[in-house]
């Protein structure tokens, strides 16, 4: 009996399960394994890799440590950039008041220069204290860079803008000018510096104090912890 029941039950399993039903039941299995490995990809990389030493409780006090650092690098970044335009001016400045007092050319080729181009050749100073206080993060020489570019860089632009103003005004009104650089009006030429200089400073003065706040709440948040 056993004999003759055994193969009819193989007979009618192959024929209900047949080729076309094995591959249905093949792809839905494949299908729900793919999807199994899927979801658990993405269970594991929303956890993400925990940090050494933490059971990741501290995961917002590292997302600003990040903020941080990357509001200290771009900072870097844009006043590396702005540092190297102002020592371009600072050449300029320099150069018109070497040329002028060692003789090297006649005064009416290059003018005389103005008073507020001396106190603003320690210009340099600022930029100079604030790159000694970036690779370690100093902020005592920040402080001290925005301070001195407040002094030194700033101000001898305001006092030169009331300085060469009534020149200007009179070169606007009557057409005349006294003194030349190359040709052209030695206070135009100035002022056109002086426009792109205030705007240098100001913009290093705006990212030293992006800076200064970055490294600051660093410092309080390695403090709490």
């Amino acid at each position: 009996m056993s004999n003759i029941l055994l193969p009819s039950l193989i007979k009618i399993l192959c024929v209900n399960v047949s080729s076309s039903n094995l591959l249905t039941v093949a792809f839905g299995a494949f299908h729900q394994f793919i999807r199994y490995v899927i979801w658990k990809s993405a269970m594991a990389s929303r956890a993400g890799p925990r940090a050494a030493g933490t059971d990741g409780s501290d995961f917002k006090h590292r997302e600003k440590v990040a903020s941080h650092y990357q509001m200290s690098a771009s900072s870097k970044s844009e006043i590396k950039k702005l540092t190297v335009v102002h020592f371009l001016i600072w050449i300029l400045v320099a150069a018109q008041v070497a040329v002028s007092h060692l003789n090297l050319v006649s005064h009416d080729l290059v003018a005389m220069p103005y008073q507020w181009e001396y106190p603003y050749l320690l210009s340099l100073l600022p930029s100079f204290i604030g790159a000694m206080a970036m690779p370690k993060n100093n902020i005592s020489y920040l402080v001290i860079s925005m301070i001195s570019a407040g002094l030194f860089s700033v101000a001898p632009l305001i006092f030169g803008a009331m300085e060469m103003f009534p020149l200007a005004q009179q070169l606007y009104r009557h057409g005349k000018a006294y003194r030349f650089i190359f040709g052209f009006s030695a206070v135009s030429v100035m002022y056109l510096l002086m426009v792109i200089a205030i705007q240098v400073h100001a913009w290093q003065i705006y990212y030293s104090k992006k800076l200064l706040d970055a490294w600051f709440n660093s410092t309080q948040e390695k403090k709490k912890k």
